[in-house]
């Protein structure tokens, strides 16, 4: 017996409403993933935050994330999707509340990791409550509203909260997700219909529901995190023991996976495929260079350039909105003439716009001195995006779309966090060097010149081994799932 085809129509109320509840839930995760690099110079200075301390803001938002994005979807549809998306955004709600609240940064970054396990719930749930709720011949209307307008509030994300900042406290940026969240979980109990995946229930099939594999991803990440952010302590007790438990937990990691075969949450045999390891290690590297460049740049046009909070959050619409606008371009032409010279032609146009923006300093000039840099980075960035998501779905068989969709969405996050906790070392920031201009103008330039490096490995990796993936029977439909590599994090 097959489940009931979908009913709802985005014509209807219904379908309006699900739209609605799910454009504006993306809308929170995405305005908190861009706004918060933005907000880092008030916060710190407000709550005397050491370098250490803002990178753990972003980072730990990070890292909850990416260990725990697939586990949430897996949750959705064991449990009910409706059900796990409201208990995201409620969780997410409370979390931006007590980030709001915080009085010293030991409780921000405590709040940002509730914050991260709420987006963990929140963020594939959008997505799949559209897969599983509307008609097929509606749903990629659905799916096309969905990106379209949450691709517009992630554009708008940095100026609103650049004005919030500037106009209130950085505070606000947090603040105004409790009314988005209380519209949501209205239009979410009022319009969206519960489903979830009915053989599973049927049967209790444990498919993808690996809570020791979440937990085991999480202790590997994070060790290895706390390892690079504390490194300056040389081989302190703390700085051993942190790298021996992210060591530990990613070998067993990998030994859980591998024995549980096709019912882990990362079943081993993905990696049969050489391209879509390949692919996977490509996103690691340039969505590090993504999240180093966007921690650094914003930190740097307010202490360093002494740009205002909103003034910082518009120079990377221009980024935004060349995605917006050349992504389906660029994967039309990726599906013409293959994925290789996109993906390596791509880093290196991002590189260029780095290398370019090296030269801004105090006093620059948005038109002269930004904005050539940052429309140069969104260019190469947009030739990656589109054919590096298709890249991904389609090096491995439809039955693991979703799972490789969803680990391709936390390699991606995963790059930025590594890249956040590695790069303020390698450059020697440290300490309060963030609120020194002469310190913070040379840790930005050689940061820019690390991510534009990180930029060429994967244009190197391209060139030689990315490849058309192999095509697949007609009428293949592939699981739902979440966008593979969405920017700048989704």
């Amino acid at each position: 017996m097959t489940a009931p085809e979908p009913a709802l129509r985005t014509g209807t109320p219904a379908g309006r409403g699900t739209l609605l509840a799910t454009i504006l839930a993306s809308g929170m995760v995405f305005l908190d993933s861009t706004v918060v690099n933005v907000a880092l110079p008030r916060l710190g200075a407000q709550l005397k935050a050491t370098v250490a301390d803002l990178q753990w803001t972003v980072n730990g938002y990070l890292l909850m994330l990416a260990a725990f994005v697939l586990l949430g979807g897996a949750l959705g549809d064991r449990f009910g999707r409706r059900r796990i998306f409201l208990v995201g955004v409620t969780w997410f709600a409370v979390a931006s509340v007590l980030c709001g609240l915080s009085q010293g940064t030991d409780w921000l970054i405590a709040a940002r990791f509730l914050q991260g396990a709420g987006g963990a719930l929140l963020t594939p749930g959008s997505l799949s409550v559209i897969q599983a709720s509307f008609h097929s011949d509606d749903r990629g209307r659905a799916i096309g509203t969905w990106s379209g307008l949450s691709g517009v509030s992630t554009a708008l994300g940095p100026l609103l909260g650049g004005w919030l900042i500037d106009a209130f406290s950085w505070r606000w940026i947090f603040f105004i997700n409790l009314p988005l969240a209380v519209a949501v979980v209205l239009a979410a109990l009022r319009w969206v219909p519960e489903s979830r995946d009915v053989a599973a229930s049927r049967t209790g099939a444990r498919r993808r529901f690996d809570v020791i594999g979440a937990l085991l991803g999480a202790l590997g990440l994070g060790g290895v995190t706390y390892a690079l952010i504390d490194a300056r302590g040389g081989g302190s007790p703390a700085v051993l023991a942190a790298v021996l438990v992210g060591v530990l937990a990613s070998v067993v990691f990998v030994l859980v996976e591998r024995r549980r075969g096709e019912a882990a949450m990362l079943p081993v045999a993905l990696f049969g495929s050489r391209l879509f390891s390949v692919l996977n290690i490509y996103t690691v590297v340039v969505y590090a260079a993504l999240g180093g460049f966007t921690f650094f740049l914003a930190v740097y046009l307010q202490n360093g350039v002494g740009w205002s909070a909103l003034l910082t959050g518009l120079a990377t619409v221009p980024m935004t909105l060349l995605l917006l606008v050349g992504s389906p371009r660029a994967g039309a032409l990726s599906a013409r003439i293959g994925p290789r010279l996109p993906l390596t032609v791509g880093p290196v146009v991002a590189a260029v716009g780095l290398l370019l923006l090296r030269r801004v300093g105090p006093g620059a000039s948005y038109w002269a001195d930004v904005l050539p840099g940052v429309a140069l980075f969104g260019a190469g960035l947009t030739l990656v995006v589109a054919p590096l998501t298709t890249s991904v779905l389609g090096a491995v068989a439809d039955r693991f779309a979703g799972v490789a969709s969803g680990f391709n969405n936390a390699a991606s996050r995963a790059g930025g966090l590594l890249a956040v906790a590695a790069l303020p070392l390698l450059v020697g920031l440290s300490g309060t060097g963030y609120e020194q201009k002469a310190a913070l103008t040379e840790a930005f330039r050689g940061a820019m010149l690390w991510c534009a490096g990180l930029l060429l490995v994967g244009a190197g990796l391209a060139g030689p081994l990315i490849h058309r993936p192999p095509r697949k029977p007609p009428g293949a439909q592939p699981c739902p799932s979440l966008p593979a590599s969405t920017p700048p994090d989704k």
